[in-house]
């Protein structure tokens, strides 16, 4: 895969389907390198594969469809260029989409009643007027909580998400003013994952309104009527709960949870995501997937219950099954298992349609029917016609105390052997596995031998496994990378003189830590990667209870011993590990006299290789392939490009981005 193969990315989302189970609907998103912009349109397909997918809708990014019990209608999010996602309406017997909302933040993910006749969903209500262009004429932010800023969404003190509700006129078509939205709960809580009761009286949503709300990082489940009124507290107050249901009874809730999160509610290192149920009247949390071997890996933003069963994606050594767990206490049942990840899922109508990827693809869409899977999608068609897509290769060693590490290689064309990159992902929120990794893609299409592992803190292995590195990042999660390169490099396809690492988020801490160690690495990149844990405790949105609880109460600090060279990636607006985390690392690097470079993308977050800009996306890739061709190149004996220089203001006629900079504003 080169860098402008972006271009050819299509990811679709979560999908919907039909009350008779007919037809799916999906978002597949796209880079647009032209417009510098993600693109995202919904496609129908059918689910008995019987016509090929088909473009539903032409807006710039239209999200999270949704079908209406009764089949009439399609609800969406649909977001114009520079304004946020509104919520919009689709006859499915033909029609234009209708505009329902003009939230000034933005709307939720919609969610239908089961008359089909109202929508609730969840939206940030600004309490002060924040829209003007200039913001240094805004009025100052007051801060007293812990809890005051958020990755994706900044500052969060006065704007809170709350639930609202719209009752849809008789004919849905009518091209009057729709009734506006009521909002059914305030305060000061963020609330979110809002789902119906099966009689529509009731909802439930998910919500921190305790007393130690702010200190903690309990979530329970409450209900509301859906007209508005007094909240009740479903859950007890000890777990992480998200994504609620409502089973048919409605006695019952099903909820994915964190639970046992300790006496100070912090106690969430390793633990994984498990699906239980609770009464609606209100009680405790009652595990039916056992917590200790469990952990939800997939994206869809509810609980799916149909056919007398719940559906889920678990993790599973690097995988994310599809499971389905009936509802009445039998056996739990793959639908879906091997080397793929289930991203998404829907189900109605006796049929269960799930977007599935796996190492060279972002995702398809199958049908799975008693007995059968089909696939119904080929949207990555274009990307995987390149050629460009490489294969991953199953591994495992043994880390210096027995424990077994599992991992992959991925190995470019020829015989090798090859330059070698030891990439580290975030272990903890992004572990490694069976999806598709653009950086991967990339970096082996150049001639790069790409090893990944699943570490200690890695989800789909046990709770055992992934606790490990509870207050301790850094020791045996970094001892699990060295013995897995030392074991994999006996590959004669793999040239052990000749290795780098790469780290990303969390696998950039690591990263520094195995440079700190040894200096076999010829060069390094850390990418919007934790280094400095003293200073996160004070920025980062995370920080105040990530340190203490992975890190520790004590942590070092890792790159003071590195002298390996050092690429340092970020975000300006990153708020899980912000841009202060780069800066302090490439200056601690300068002044001892390493070789270094910062690389900073203005107006970007956490995670930009994958959620970034396209434009800064691709240009990210190209100096990846910079800094290791100058560092390590792929034929041993290639003459080193010299000092990086600044590459000058593009021409009139050049809207491209410079590939050559000493350093991007700060401001």
């Amino acid at each position: 895969m080169r860098p402008d193969d972006l271009a050819l990315l299509r990811a679709p989302g979560v999908p919907t389907v039909s009350a008779d189970g007919r037809m799916a609907v999906v978002a597949v998103t796209r880079p647009d390198p032209g417009d510098d912009a993600e693109r995202s349109r919904l496609w129908a397909v059918p689910t008995d594969g019987s016509a090929p997918a088909r473009a539903l809708t032409s807006g710039r990014r239209d999200t999270d469809p949704v079908f209406s019990p009764d089949g009439r209608w399609l609800a969406y999010l649909g977001a114009e260029a520079g304004g946020p996602p509104q919520l919009y309406l689709l006859p499915t017997a033909g029609g234009a989409p209708r505009r329902l909302t003009d939230a000034p933040l933005g709307a939720g993910r919609p969610v239908w009643s089961p008359d089909s006749r109202r929508l609730a969903w969840t939206a940030r209500v600004p309490q002060v007027d924040r829209s003007g262009a200039d913001r240094a004429r805004q009025a100052p932010w007051l801060v007293t909580t812990l809890r005051w800023h958020a990755e994706g969404a900044g500052v969060v003190t006065d704007r809170h998400s709350h639930v609202f509700v719209l009752d849809l006129p008789c004919d849905a078509e009518d091209d009057g003013t729709p009734p506006r939205p009521r909002q059914v709960t305030d305060g000061s809580a963020d609330d979110t994952d809002v789902t119906w009761s099966p009689d529509g009286a009731e909802l439930a949503f998910v919500s921190a309104r305790h007393a130690r709300a702010d200190r903690d990082l309990v979530q329970d489940v409450y209900a509301v009527p859906a007209a508005g009124g007094t909240l009740r507290r479903v859950t007890d107050g000890r777990a992480e709960c998200a994504r609620p249901a409502y089973d048919p009874s409605g006695d019952w809730i099903w909820v994915t949870a964190r639970l046992e999160l300790g006496g100070d509610g912090l106690d969430v290192a390793g633990r994984g995501a498990t699906l239980c149920r609770v009464r609606a009247a209100g009680g405790a949390l009652e595990p039916v997937l056992a917590p200790a071997a469990t952990d939800r890996g997939d994206a869809t933003p509810a609980t799916v219950l149909a056919g007398g069963a719940a559906h889920l994606g678990v993790r599973s050594r690097g995988a994310v099954e599809l499971v389905r767990v009936p509802l009445d206490g039998g056996s739990p049942e793959a639908l879906v298992d091997g080397p793929f990840t289930v991203h998404g899922l829907a189900a109605a109508g006796g049929v269960v349609v799930a977007t599935v990827g796996h190492d060279r693809s972002a995702g398809e869409l199958i049908a799975v029917t008693p007995g059968r899977r089909r696939l119904l999608t080929g949207f990555g068609r274009a990307l995987g016609a390149t050629g460009r897509l490489h294969r991953a290769e199953e591994r495992t060693a043994v880390a210096p105390d027995g424990t077994q590490v599992h991992g992959w290689v991925t190995l470019p064309d020829g015989p090798g052997p090859h330059p070698v990159l030891l990439y580290l992902s975030d272990p903890l929120h992004r572990p490694e596995g069976w999806s598709l990794s653009v950086d991967t893609q990339v970096l082996v299409s150049a001639g790069y031998a790409v090893v990944r592992c699943a570490p200690r803190g890695s989800p789909g292995y046990g709770q055992a496994h992934a606790r490990a590195v509870r207050g301790a990042g850094g020791t045996v999660d970094a001892d699990d990378a060295a013995a897995f390169l030392d074991a994999v490099l006996v590959d004669p396809a793999l040239d052990p003189e000749r290795v780098g690492v790469m780290g990303t988020g969390y696998g950039g801490w690591l990263a520094t830590v195995l440079t700190g160690r040894t200096t076999r690495f010829a060069a390094a990149v850390v990418d919007g990667a934790l280094t400095d844990p003293v200073g996160l405790v004070g920025t980062s949105d995370v920080g105040w209870w990530f340190v203490d609880q992975y890190l520790g109460a004590d942590p070092p600090a890792p790159s003071a011993g590195t002298a390996t060279p050092t690429l340092v990636v970020h975000g300006e607006d990153d708020r899980r590990f912000p841009r202060e985390q780069g800066m302090r690392c490439y200056v601690d690097l300068k002044r001892r006299g390493v070789p270094a470079e910062l690389l900073l993308f203005p107006a970007e977050g956490s995670d930009l290789g994958r959620t970034g800009r396209p434009r800064h996306r691709i240009a990210r890739l190209e100096h990846l392939l910079r800094w290791w061709a100058r560092w390590l190149p792929v034929a041993p004996d290639e003459e080193l490009p010299g000092e990086v220089v600044d590459g000058g203001p593009p021409s009139e006629d050049d809207d491209r981005e410079p590939l050559t900079v000493r350093a991007t504003r700060l401001d």
